[in-house]
């Protein structure tokens, strides 16, 4: 004799859950949020790159570059959000270009920095 396990209860249901991936993580496709993470990333590691906590300390770092990249990637990030009609979705991405460029200039200006 086989020992059988019981079925489930009626109101109990198993269902499977196919959870799809957001567009952060997919480089193909426009993520706003991707280029904000990017560039605000960016903004960090220069900083700390660039000795910010300790005003006597600031230098320049030949890592810089690769935050000025990484600012740079953040902005081709935002710019692919762009529409052609003029929305305030569209005025809010070109603020946040604006700032981009901050940061990217920014991160130029530490690498040169002597």
């Amino acid at each position: 004799m086989t020992l059988q396990a019981a079925p489930p209860a009626p109101w109990i249901r198993v269902r499977e859950v196919v959870r799809s991936r957001t567009s952060f993580f997919r480089l193909r496709q426009r993520s706003l949020i991707r280029g904000i993470v990017l560039a605000i990333g960016a903004f960090a590691i220069s900083l700390r790159l660039g000795g910010f906590p300790d005003i006597n300390a600031l230098h320049s770092s030949h890592w810089q570059i690769f935050a000025a990249l990484l600012a740079f990637w953040g902005m081709f990030e935002t710019a692919r959000c762009l529409d052609r009609r003029w929305t305030l979705y569209h005025a809010g991405v070109l603020l946040l270009l604006y700032t981009d460029l901050m940061i990217l200039a920014m991160a130029v200006l530490l690498f040169i920095y002597p």
